[in-house]
């Protein structure tokens, strides 16, 4: 029961951290959504975050995926695809996912292009692009963002929504906030030129502790799990940092 208390209760100051920093950024009401990043956080502990209205969750391993469907399944729930995408894993991913948000080079897009042609269906996708610069990340280098773009466009079973980075690790929201803004800047750059549709306008970027800045950028998409669910074992660079993973 206090695990419920709890859970609902940052729910309610998170939401009301999204309010506030949108309305702050003079943008419309719900223009960024709450994406509940749940990697290693039990099935039990989302449901109750999804019974209490969330409706958009996020996983970073196959593995989590399958083992929290019988439990999650049944809810109406829009799950997306965050981690490192290997192209083994793909037919497995496509099993729960509703979106790739980590589609990082031209060869996962033509794979995953090839078994979405055999499964005759469509999937959404974002572009990751590494606006960090960290080695320690996937995405594309941004110099690398359009032609990946491009390579997406040219693959109709892949609905592309937008653009999507993890950002700096930094304790400081003011230094991550070049990250943030360089996705932003991609992004209307691809729109102006015409790589993107006009509804591809998706920014999935920010965290627990630097939503807000995030938000102020021009997300629309923010990825908290933290400050719903508690600290986990390790920090968010551990959990994120997946070539080291």
């Amino acid at each position: 029961m206090n695990e419920a208390i709890d859970i609902i209760s940052n729910l309610a100051i998170v939401r009301d951290r999204i309010i506030t920093a949108t309305e702050k950024a003079g943008r419309a009401p719900g223009s960024a959504r709450l994406l509940l990043a749940t990697k290693t956080v039990p099935a039990e502990r989302v449901r109750i975050a999804v019974e209490a209205g969330e409706v958009l969750t996020g996983e970073n391993k196959v593995q989590e995926l399958k083992e929290k469907d019988h439990l999650l399944r049944n809810l109406a729930l829009e799950r997306h695809f965050i981690g490192h995408l290997q192209t083994n894993k793909i037919k497995e991913v496509l099993k729960y996912v509703n979106c790739i948000q980590s589609l990082d080079r031209p060869e996962l897009a033509e794979k995953v292009h090839q078994r979405l042609m055999y499964e005759e269906r469509t999937v959404e996708v974002m572009v990751q692009v590494n606006t960090s610069f960290e080695q320690s990340k996937f995405g594309a280098h941004p110099d690398d963002a359009f032609r990946l773009i491009e390579k997406v466009r040219s693959l109709d079973t892949l609905q592309v929504k937008g653009l999507m980075t993890i950002g700096l690790f930094e304790a400081d929201p003011e230094k991550v906030r070049p990250s943030f803004r360089l996705l932003r800047e991609i992004r209307d750059q691809a729109l102006q030129n015409g790589l993107l549709p006009p509804d591809a306008n998706e920014l999935s970027m920010g965290m627990s502790g630097d939503l807000e800045t995030a938000i102020e950028e021009g997300a629309t998409i923010v990825r908290v799990g933290t400050s719903i669910f508690g600290k986990r074992q390790y920090p968010d660079s551990y959990y994120w940092n997946e070539k080291n993973n």
